[in-house]
């Protein structure tokens, strides 16, 4: 396959060496996450694309990350952000072209950046040709058999055939015309693919090939643990509506939920890690999946996806204790599955932790969310420090640290989004009882200035609020002290200190206080109490915030040569 490779401004370069690439740079680095429609809008439709991605790469390059991740770019109506995916082998019209997607990786590849791509290969898109065909074809059908449709209960059919809920609320099953139903586990848009399905599966091992072919360096799985379902007749109820909710899984017996992390969905991953394999060097993958710890852990065996999100570690409250049980637990997960572990504080799902880390534990995220960030209240200064003090911490852990775009600028949940402007199903779904994530998606400032503060020349497909300008890259470029500069300057010495993947708890850590050395010689000490401490001998290589007297104030990290 010839795959042309461009810059921006058309200039050919030679196809990258993938061959000489390290096959093991995942199990380190820190990956940015690029939402495209939030990133960069290049075309003025106030929609991000992307020929602006590839014009902000060298911000990824000079911020110091080893890799992108792509969120959907795939040709989608947007019934949920562009996880309702039409087709997994284009690219959305509004977005670009292949020929584009070709010069956003040979560009990051030029600027030393791996490029890793989301797969959806839980559901596709009502608007994909299989469920339209499925819809035409009628009941017993073959192509309804790539999806999970079932006739109804009831006299006539007319009630669903089991009791499951979607995670975006209500039903999981939606009624066709003919009298059938459908699963769908998110929105009724996102019709769920039957994985026992011979089709199903070859389809799939067809879209990892052509996205490794184009050049892509990995893959992240989305809702990796929900693909294969208890199918067996009759389908069973689960006797809650809440057990249908990923946070039930410790509910019930390992492997035994009709729908998540099924026992038989690692024989799905060890056939593609075959074909990942294949490839010099070997592609990399990481799977989302919502499970607990022991479970996620068979995710990422070297024989299956290699990696699985640490969600544990992004749910643990701001306390000591809780964060160096999670991370000790974290490392010896990831050191029994022959993985590394990972790290995140924020993506596209969740509320932006510079909003979050200062909720009180036990806040209902929904609620606050419904207040407009008002009850309770959150101190952005007092935020935002929390949030820097926080990614020393993630950044001087072993392992992948995964970034969300924005957070190197600081960026705080837009809670008060009106709610005429909300596109998240959640909003709809729960009949405007869940306000959704529209609030971490709202387009990137890059100006002080502009329509968009720089984001594009067009507006944005989401308000930005006006203390955008004060966050964006260009108020903050080169500022000594700012949220930019200081994820600058940790990424830079994470690479240059970082040579192992282990850490040892240092003795006699004050109460409230998170203190560790890294084999590699130097050390992460993180105040979670309200008081100052007193600082550890120690070259001070950088602080989250400037030190108190010599000594360490409440919520801020230091690193320290030994």
């Amino acid at each position: 396959m010839t795959v042309r490779t461009t810059t921006p401004d058309s200039t050919p370069l030679a196809a990258p060496d993938l061959s000489s690439r390290d096959p093991d740079w995942w199990r380190q680095a820190v990956v940015y996450q690029v939402y495209p429609r939030s990133f960069a809008d290049a075309d003025g439709d106030g929609l991000g694309d992307l020929r602006g991605i590839t014009r902000r790469l060298t911000h990824l390059a000079a911020l110091g990350v080893d890799a992108l991740w792509l969120s959907p770019f795939y040709p989608s109506e947007l019934a949920d952000g562009g996880y309702d995916v039409a087709d997994p082998r284009d690219v959305d019209p509004r977005l670009g072209t292949l020929d584009d997607f070709d010069a956003l990786v040979a560009e990051a590849h030029r600027l030393g950046l791996k490029v890793i791509v989301d797969i959806v290969p839980n559901h596709t898109s009502h608007q994909h040709v299989w469920f339209q065909e499925a819809l035409r074809a009628g009941p017993g059908s073959a192509a309804r058999d790539r999806y999970v449709f079932r006739d109804g209960r009831g006299e006539r059919g007319e009630l669903p055939p089991t009791d499951w809920h979607s995670v975006f609320g209500g039903s999981a099953w939606r009624r066709v015309p003919d009298g059938q139903w459908y699963l769908h586990l998110f929105a009724p848009e996102q019709p769920d693919l039957n994985w026992e399905n011979p089709e199903v599966r070859a389809d799939f091992r067809t879209t990892l090939r052509f996205w490794s072919d184009r050049g892509v360096d990995g893959f992240r799985i989305d809702v990796a643990h929900a693909l294969v379902k208890d199918l067996s007749e009759p389908l069973r109820d689960l006797g809650a509506p809440e057990l249908s909710r990923e946070e039930a899984l410790t509910d019930l017996p390992p492997g035994t939920h009709p729908f998540y992390d099924r026992d038989e969905v690692h024989e799905i991953y060890r056939d593609w890690r075959k074909i990942l394999d294949a490839y010099r060097p070997p592609r990399t993958a990481v799977a989302e999946a919502w499970v607990p710890g022991a479970r996620r852990a068979l995710y990422a065996r070297p024989d299956e996806l290699g990696q699985a999100f640490n969600f544990e570690y992004l749910q643990t409250p701001w306390d000591a204790d809780a964060l160096r049980q999670v991370i000790a637990d974290s490392l010896a997960g990831a050191r029994a599955a022959g993985a590394s572990a990972t790290w995140v504080l924020s993506n596209h799902d969740v509320i932006r932790h510079a909003s979050r880390l200062m909720l009180p534990p036990g806040t209902d995220l929904d609620a606050w969310l419904l207040s407009g960030g008002r009850a309770p209240a959150v101190d952005a200064a007092a935020g935002l420090r929390r949030a820097r003090a926080a990614t020393l911490l993630m950044l001087a852990l072993p392992g992948s640290a995964y970034v969300y775009q924005g957070e190197e600028l600081g960026l705080p949940e837009v809670a008060d989004l009106p709610t005429e402007v909300l596109q998240d199903p959640i909003w709809e779904q729960t009949g405007h009882v869940r306000k959704g994530r529209d609030g971490c998606r709202v387009p990137l400032p890059w100006t002080t200035t502009g329509p968009s503060y720089g984001f594009g020349p067009g507006g944005s497909w989401l308000p930005q609020p006006p203390d955008f300008a004060a966050y964006s890259v260009e108020a903050q470029d080169g500022v000594e002290g700012s949220t930019l500069e200081l994820y600058r300057t940790a990424l830079r010495l994470r690479r240059k200190l970082l040579d192992g993947e282990e850490l040892v708890w240092a003795e006699d850590t004050p109460d409230g206080v998170l203190q560790f050395d890294r084999c590699d010689g130097w050390r992460c000490v993180t105040n979670l109490s309200g008081a100052t401490v007193p600082l550890p001998a120690g070259e001070v290589l950088l602080t989250s915030a400037p030190l108190e007297d010599g000594r360490l104030g409440p919520d801020t990290t230091v690193w320290l040569g030994r």
